[in-house]
């Protein structure tokens, strides 16, 4: 797919990082389509577990994986009143007997771009082992992939495929990260007008590539050494994968760091120096937001204003300019992060050609893969 006309030819020479990147429009109206083809189907298996009062759904994942249930369990547990926690699988294998100490019953959503990775069926077999009842909704963009296969006909299990496309070739996970995060929005908190709801999103994302893309693409090209993502609520995990894209596809030369409105000054405001760069994603709820704003104004007094970004649905006013989302003023921070990282999915891309890498392979030797290798399951004996 092409990107919308009107912007830099950087998401051009991104092979196939740059496409996964311009079809994330389209792909979020797809994932809207195939949920409602397969609601039914959904409704029947999580309408039973969603009834119970003591049930704890367990969020999990490796790297963005892992950040797509830190960005989705506040929001859900908002949503839903219930119980939504994360825990990274990289967590649950090393240390199951912790993340599985209550023995209730258990949703476990596992998010997996290819499903491959070593911990990803290992983190289902210990849920399975250390709890007495457990169900698994599996979000995944590889039919193929190991995960799907292993729980495709398993009886407590449900897969929940993306569109195929989503199935990133690039190195970073861009298009699956937004999909996986839309779907199982959708999936455990649907409402009217979804299909309304994806159409405004594709919008707000089609603006962002639209109007925005030149001016990420010069953000990049000035040389900053530190990159700093903050935001507030679930827009604290969208900092954290938008401080890993960068790392990833500069290859780990530029430093990135992420935090929380708040907690950015207890010591990790350190990092700025003259050649820093700071994101600050605005939040739509008005009392978390003047956090967000705080932040941002005080950053902006030390840094310039040429060097703090302010991303938001909605105008602020203590800030100007801020980098406005269109359509997307009333949605929940949960929502409108995934227009909002298209902008530092489109900086780590410009970052990592004016730095004369591949976006699509940034480790050409191979110290660091697509699919995480070198990874040893260790049979699990009790003590």
């Amino acid at each position: 797919m092409t990107p919308p006309s009107g912007t830099l030819t950087d998401i051009d020479r991104a092979g196939a990082t740059g496409r996964e990147i311009a079809q994330q429009p389209a792909m979020w109206r797809q994932v809207a389509a195939d949920l409602a083809s397969h609601r039914e189907a959904l409704h029947d298996f999580l309408g039973p577990l969603l009834a119970r009062d003591d049930l704890r759904i367990v969020l999990t994942g490796a790297g963005t994986s892992a950040f797509a249930g830190d960005l989705l369990a506040p929001a859900l547990t908002g949503r839903l009143r219930r119980r939504v926690d994360t825990v990274a699988t990289t967590d649950i294998v090393s240390n199951p007997a912790e993340a599985f100490a209550e023995d209730l019953p258990t949703l476990l959503v596992s998010f997996a771009r290819s499903g491959d990775s070593p911990e990803s069926v290992a983190a289902t077999v210990l849920a399975d082992r250390f709890l007495g009842s457990v169900h698994h909704l599996i979000v995944t963009c590889n039919p193929d992939g190991e995960l799907a296969k292993t729980h495709g006909a398993a009886e407590r299990s449900y897969v929940l495929l993306m569109p195929p496309a989503t199935n990133d070739a690039g190195f970073a996970m861009t298009s699956s990260f937004t999909s996986m995060v839309l779907a199982t929005w959708l999936a455990l908190a649907p409402g009217a007008g979804e299909a309304e709801t994806a159409e405004r999103l594709a919008d707000a994302g089609t603006a962002v590539l639209r109007d925005h893309a030149d001016a990420v693409a010069g953000l990049a090209a000035r040389g900053y050494q530190r990159i700093v993502y903050l935001g507030s609520g679930p827009l604290t995990a969208l900092a954290r994968e938008s401080a890993l894209k960068v790392l990833e596809l500069s290859a780990g030369s530029i430093v990135s760091f992420f935090d929380s409105a708040l907690g950015f000054r207890h010591g990790p405001i350190s990092v700025i120096d003259g050649h820093s760069l700071a994101i600050v994603y605005l939040s739509g709820d008005p009392y978390t937001r003047r956090y967000d704003e705080d932040i941002a104004v005080e950053l902006r007094s030390r840094m310039g204003v040429g060097n703090v970004v302010v991303v938001a649905a909605k105008p602020s006013g203590r800030l100007d300019p801020v980098w406005l989302v269109p359509g997307l003023d009333d949605a929940p921070d949960v929502l409108a992060a995934l227009p909002f990282v298209l902008v530092a999915q489109l900086f780590a891309v410009g970052t990592s050609l004016s730095l004369g890498l591949t976006p699509d392979s940034p480790f050409p030797s191979g110290e660091v893969n697509r699919v995480v290798k070198g990874v040893t399951v260790h049979p699990y004996d009790e003590r």
